[in-house]
């Protein structure tokens, strides 16, 4: 009997001694799961915020150009306006980097889509004001807006870079579980519209 109840004994501390192990191993495993989470999902939101300085430049420049088609005589003022109001829309859409879903990036890049296109049309209408092709101030913002263009284009496909890092560590097993329970969800890459890969033509060499 007192045999049994030694081995018995013997067997729960065992038991306990395992239990307490998996508990340790987990709390390990959660713990750096929890922080590479942490790290991942500030550098993505360091990245979008690189994103949102690229097109605030893009916009702060555009405003320039508005300045500057604004001092030319006669120009259509209906395109100018259109301009203008794309930029305005465009400059308050923004993205709480705390919650960043597709539902917010769709409506950031329908902004900034409207005023590329706004832009566009600006261009081609400034094709028949000799003056304005000419002017030293145009000239310098063709070579800066073209520039910014790019930087949005490295700037968004470095966000999505970030994103999938992020998405991949809290999704593969076991992190999906702990990730789960530490409240990390998925975030939401940046989808171009179709056709949009090459920058918009900001090109002010006419001929």
């Amino acid at each position: 009997m007192k045999k049994r109840a030694i081995a018995g004994i013997g067997c729960l501390g065992i038991s306990i001694i395992g239990i307490i192990l998996i508990g340790v191993i987990g709390l390990f495993i959660g713990y750096r799961v929890n922080n590479k989470a942490v790290v991942y999902e500030e550098d993505a939101k360091t990245s979008w915020s690189n994103v949102e300085s690229a097109y605030q430049r893009r916009n702060d420049l555009i405003g320039n150009l508005v300045k500057t088609v604004q001092g030319a005589a006669d120009f259509e003022k209906t395109t100018l306006t259109s301009v203008i109001e794309a930029r305005a829309k465009a400059t308050s859409t923004t993205i709480d980097p705390t919650n960043i879903n597709a539902e917010q990036l769709a409506a950031f890049q329908e902004a900034q889509t409207g005023l590329s296109s706004a832009l566009s049309r600006l261009l081609v209408t400034v094709e028949r004001y000799p003056d304005l092709k000419a002017n030293r101030n145009f000239l310098e913002l063709q070579s800066q807006l073209e520039g910014t263009e790019n930087r949005i284009n490295v700037a968004r496909d470095r966000f999505n870079e970030s994103v999938n890092i992020f998405n991949k560590h809290i999704k593969i097993f076991p992190n999906n579980i702990f990730a789960g329970m530490f409240g990390f969800d998925e975030m939401a890459r940046y989808k171009a519209d179709p056709g949009s890969e090459k920058a918009p033509d900001v090109d002010f060499n006419f001929k």
